[in-house]
């Protein structure tokens, strides 16, 4: 059974920085697109960054320049690492995995889910 678990939210201050991980069993996703998923209260889940089997990225304007995307095919696993974060980043980030390793932005296009993770920037 293919699972994906995130780690690394919290609370932290407007300005901090912190680095979600997230892990993949149960299949190997050196094909997989793998990407990062956001979803803020009142607010449809909208796409944050991903990155594809070949390592190309893509961001949502909104973080560009603060967030970074990474992979370890090694270790099944994916990375966001978050800087100068704001309060509107507040909100609960998933992490999702896509067959065939394309990038997609619409979160229909994922196969598989985390359960995801609280991230709360305080002002």
């Amino acid at each position: 059974q293919v699972q994906l678990v995130e780690s690394g939210g919290g609370l932290v201050q407007a300005g901090g920085s912190l680095r979600l991980s997230c892990t993949a069993s149960g299949g190997t996703f050196w094909n997989y697109a793998l990407a990062w998923f956001r979803q803020a209260p009142g607010k449809e889940r909208e796409f944050v960054a991903g990155i594809s089997w070949s390592g190309d990225t893509s961001y949502t304007d909104s973080v560009k320049g603060r967030f970074t995307v990474s992979r370890d095919n090694t270790k099944n696993s994916v990375f966001l690492q978050m800087s100068s974060l704001k309060p509107e980043d507040t909100a609960v980030y998933y992490c999702a995995a896509r067959g065939g390793g394309g990038l997609r932005q619409r979160d229909r296009d994922y196969n598989y889910w985390g359960q995801g993770t609280q991230v709360t920037v305080s002002s």
